[in-house]
């Protein structure tokens, strides 16, 4: 591939293609002017949104919407706070109305204290909205069972945490986000617990074919700032992991050989 053209690299997902591998959310910004400018300066092509954010038949969102219109990016509503399949499935059918998408962040939380995806009713839900024509991104933890059986459902791609949502904590484990990235040869993308940019540039240097984030940024003291490096870190970790990072040696190695030099003395 020439590295020069970043259309030979694009990030596929459902048999559409993006140039940008950052998704990136649009809730916690100070204003909406903040947000905008953010999205901007992220360069992302695709951006989450909740129903229950702001909705757009209601005037009071009238000035959110469109921003988020003016944006130009593809919409991707999450299910964010269902408990449960049905309401997860419920909602999407509303998003979907109304956001005129067929994408869906599935998102069942299981557990309050960190925000742990429910694996038995997220399969369910991801189950059902395949059926019913939903282009499925589901939120989901590092598990490898969990993740073939989302796969099994008919997802196309995948999103696992790196940690709980807004921790900022990073790949908290390695070993199985590893082990998923050499297991599954769809799209993984790392969503929620990323809190640096190194964060996500040691994600897309493993592999994974991007990020979802969202608390990084916008309560970042500068988010369009804060965008603009989460977005160099990604093209830079996708680089090095499509130059070949070297391998990590128990001992040291000189860069500059020294067999067959001239020995100067004095």
């Amino acid at each position: 591939m020439n590295p020069t053209d970043k259309s030979a690299d694009q990030l596929k997902l459902y048999n559409e293609t993006f140039d940008s591998r950052f998704l990136l959310g649009t809730a916690l910004y100070r204003s909406p002017l903040e947000m905008s400018d953010s999205i901007k300066a992220s360069g992302s092509q695709f951006i989450t949104l909740s129903l229950r954010q702001q909705n757009p038949e209601q005037n009071d969102g009238d000035a959110f919407w469109q921003l988020i219109r003016d944006t130009g990016c593809k919409l991707l509503p999450n299910t964010a706070g269902c408990k449960s399949a049905k309401e997860a499935i419920n909602l999407a059918e509303m998003s979907r109305e109304l956001f005129d998408t067929p994408w869906i962040k599935l998102e069942v939380i299981g557990d309050d204290y960190n925000l742990q995806p429910d694996p038995f009713e997220l399969v369910v839900a991801a189950t059902e909205l395949i059926k019913r024509g939903f282009k499925v991104l589901p939120y989901c933890t590092d598990d490898l069972v969990l993740c073939l059986r989302l796969l099994d459902a008919g997802c196309e791609a995948l999103m696992p945490w790196g940690a709980p949502i807004g921790t900022g904590r990073g790949l908290m484990n390695k070993y199985q986000l590893k082990t998923l990235r050499e297991r599954i040869s769809e799209p993984l993308i790392i969503d929620a617990g990323l809190g640096s940019p190194s964060q996500a540039a040691a994600a897309l240097e493993m592999g994974f074919d991007g990020v979802l984030l969202n608390t990084a940024v916008a309560k970042a003291d500068n988010p369009v700032l804060m965008a603009r490096a989460f977005a160099l870190a990604i093209e830079a970790g996708r680089s090095g992991y499509l130059a070949g990072l070297m391998l990590q040696r128990q001992t040291a190695s000189p860069s500059t050989p020294v067999l067959g030099q001239p020995f100067w003395h004095q």
